[in-house]
């Protein structure tokens, strides 16, 4: 197995708690509004075409496609992809979900106005590479936002079931992003890609909802950051 496929294959196995997590009831009305908020704040008007790269269970781009774009998602871990298109299929003109490469999409240059991403940079491949393919994506003035934090700034102690199996050190070895102990290191991405007037968010309204909810098991409570850029 690749490191890709070992990364598909632990986030295929994941999929349904990771997607029951991302839809309890009890949190999910005002995730959606303040997620809403994050990206509307983030992306060109609507409606606009978005390609949302390492979509998971599509739980960006249902909200992107809630505000009004026309949005497409990509990802290699089948039972992402598989929650993904059954949240699409219940939504009037959702998002389109197919199997892709966040790292080599395949796509026509100038195809979207925006590329969106959320907890992808850190398990990302080759970002540097993948970044300058999402800008040649962009149209004239597009816009690159990527949502992200420094989840293991200490390495990749993660308590959750099988995780060390699969980003073991061969996986690891792989992904630049995995330990950033800054989130410089990713808007270093951005900037080296050439986007132009690249900004960093802080996340204070997601911050607060962690705060009153509580996160994930075996995660801490930590800031994150919306990281922007135009071409």
């Amino acid at each position: 197995m690749t490191a890709q496929d070992r990364i598909n294959a632990y986030w295929t196995d994941r999929a349904p708690s990771y997607d029951e997590y991302q839809q309890r009831p009890d949190r999910l009305a005002v995730d959606q509004q303040a997620w809403s908020e994050v990206w509307k704040g983030a992306l060109p008007p609507a409606p606009s075409d978005v390609l949302d790269v390492g979509t998971g269970s599509g739980q960006v781009a249902m909200v992107l496609a809630g505000l009004g774009h026309r949005v497409t998602g990509i990802d290699l871990a089948e039972g992402m992809l598989a929650r993904a298109r059954q949240h699409a299929a219940g939504m009037p003109n959702g998002p389109v979900i197919r199997r892709g490469d966040a790292v080599h999409p395949d796509f026509p240059p100038g195809s979207f106005d925006a590329v969106t991403s959320r907890y992808l940079m850190w398990t990302l491949r080759e970002p540097e590479v993948a970044v300058a393919n999402w800008v040649r994506l962009l149209r004239p003035g597009g816009t690159i936002a990527v949502v992200d934090s420094t989840w293991f700034p200490d390495g990749l102690d993660n308590a959750s079931e099988n995780f060390t199996d699969h980003y073991d050190p061969q996986v690891q070895a792989v992904l630049p992003l995995a330990a950033a102990r800054s989130i410089d290191q990713t808007v270093a991405v951005l900037e080296a890609a050439g986007l132009a007037q690249v900004t960093v968010t802080q996340l204070t309204s997601i911050y607060e909802l962690d705060r009153r909810f509580g996160v994930a098991p075996n995660h801490e409570h930590q800031m994150q950051f919306l990281i922007t850029g135009r071409r």
